[in-house]
């Protein structure tokens, strides 16, 4: 299957240590990542959290299983959803004056016939919740 890697980088107004409890927060990501638009199932052993979440799109729901590994100033979100895709997002925290620069890298895999698809709504959705984090950190 194809992969396919792409980084955004951007600046937000708090502390690293401010936005990793953000993130690290599974609940944060409603509303955070566009499409998530619920959270349920939460588990914590140490620094590994598993979630399931819900995806709103147009015309369907997508269920994902999410996990996320916390680091130092880190948050590693590996993603299954069906159709086979697969996606890891790490999101690296460092300051930046008073504020952050926060740069995710997303890795996504996912079939041929859907992988125009998936990498555009991968991207629209890293857009936006670079745009939603900057406004929930100001």
């Amino acid at each position: 299957m194809p992969v396919d890697v792409f980084a955004h980088t951007f600046a937000v107004a708090a502390p690293p240590r401010v936005v990793f409890a953000h993130l690290a927060d599974p609940q944060s990501w409603v509303g955070l990542s566009p499409l998530v638009v619920k959270v349920r199932d939460v588990e914590r052993e140490g620094d590994v959290i598993r979630y399931a979440a819900l995806e709103r799109f147009r015309l369907y729901r997508n269920p994902i299983r999410v996990t996320m590994t916390l680091g130092d100033l880190q948050v590693i979100s590996d993603v299954v959803s069906p159709a086979r895709i697969r996606l890891r997002a790490v999101v690296d925290l460092a300051p930046a004056g008073s504020g952050s620069n926060v740069t995710e890298t997303i890795t996504v895999e996912s079939p041929t016939l859907l992988r125009r698809y998936v990498l555009r709504q991968a991207r629209k959705v890293q857009v936006a919740r670079a745009a939603e984090l900057i406004r929930r950190m100001g």
